[in-house]
């Protein structure tokens, strides 16, 4: 069974930054990192390609913010968030698409079959 361990979560102030880690126990096709916040939806922010040339997909929302990276040494993806927003509150999660890759799988909840426990990040005015 994949397992997807994350770190890197905390109290951080508006305006401040913070890097997120996940470390995966099998490489997938491509990885992704969502985020939920209380009452609402589960949404992509980013997605990276792990297998091919590691190509990196944004939700527009976070473009110029986010950035995602990956260290395949390591077994291990990043989100490095700056600039962060109270409205960034949320539980982060990173996940894993162990069967495949494109433009339409990695926007998909759905498409993701591992996922990471969860790790709050909490954006203070």
């Amino acid at each position: 069974q994949v397992q997807l361990v994350e770190s890197g979560g905390g109290l951080v102030q508006a305006g401040g930054s913070v890097r997120l880690s996940c470390v995966v126990s099998v490489r997938p096709f491509g990885m992704g990192w969502f985020r939920q916040a209380p009452g609402r939806q589960r949404e992509l922010l980013a997605a990276i390609d792990w297998v091919g040339a590691g190509s990196t997909y944004y939700t527009d929302f976070v473009k110029g913010r986010f950035t995602i990276s990956k260290d395949n040494a390591k077994n291990t993806v990043y989100l490095q968030m700056t600039g962060l927003k109270p409205e960034d509150t949320a539980v982060y999660y990173c996940a894993a698409d162990q069967r495949g890759w494109g433009p339409a799988r990695r926007a998909r909840a759905a498409s993701y079959d591992s996922w990471g426990q969860g790790t709050q990040v909490t954006v203070s005015s």
